[in-house]
């Protein structure tokens, strides 16, 4: 193992040898919590059965 280059990043574990870390990849777009998506997705299920009631 070559000595004279250390990363700043720091060490990858043994298995992740190639593979891309999403975690240090910063884009742009909507930034939105977990539990909003969640929320989002039941809102809008419960929409659809209403919808599907009252039809």
């Amino acid at each position: 193992m070559a000595k004279g280059k250390t990363r700043k990043e720091g060490a990858l574990p043994p298995t992740g040898a190639g593979l891309i870390r999403y975690f240090d990849e910063e884009t742009k777009g909507i930034k939105m919590s977990p539990y909003i998506a969640v929320g989002l997705c039941i809102a809008t299920g419960v929409i659809v059965v209403l919808l599907h009631v009252l039809r």
